[in-house]
């Protein structure tokens, strides 16, 4: 049987700065994340990423990873949820979405909650076993 390790605060910093990095792209046109992208953002949602992204890096760096990685893991699961029961190409009117968005965000939700969930409650996550 193969062993894994899980260390959620270098998995809070990836998540982070992959937000941050989707959030600051979304400002430049581009085909991937942008107004026309195969990800239609805009500036709101471009800020909740970054936003999120900031969260993520504190949540490791305050040494609550696993309760940053879990909250989030809600939040974008309610945010799939609301998404597919609001279709329409602004979230909330304020925030653009697409279907592209939709499925990701729902992706996004079940690695999320499969990693917060799945992995033991305590907050010192260097050897965590999963």
């Amino acid at each position: 049987m193969i062993e894994r390790h899980w260390n959620a605060d270098l998995l809070a910093k990836i998540f982070g700065v992959v937000f941050l990095a989707v959030g600051l792209l979304g400002f430049v046109q581009n085909p991937i994340v942008s107004d026309t992208g195969l990800f239609r953002v805009n500036d709101v949602h471009n800020l909740v990423h970054i936003v999120t992204g900031a969260l993520f890096i504190a949540g490791a760096f305050l040494k609550v990873p696993v309760r940053t990685i879990r909250g989030m893991a809600v939040l974008y699961a309610a945010i799939a949820i609301i998404g597919f029961a609001m279709p329409d190409s602004m979230l909330f009117g304020v925030l653009a979405m697409n279907a592209a968005d939709r499925w990701l965000h729902a992706a996004l939700a079940a690695g999320l909650l499969l990693v917060g969930f799945l992995t033991p409650a305590t907050e010192n996550m260097r050897h965590a076993h999963m």
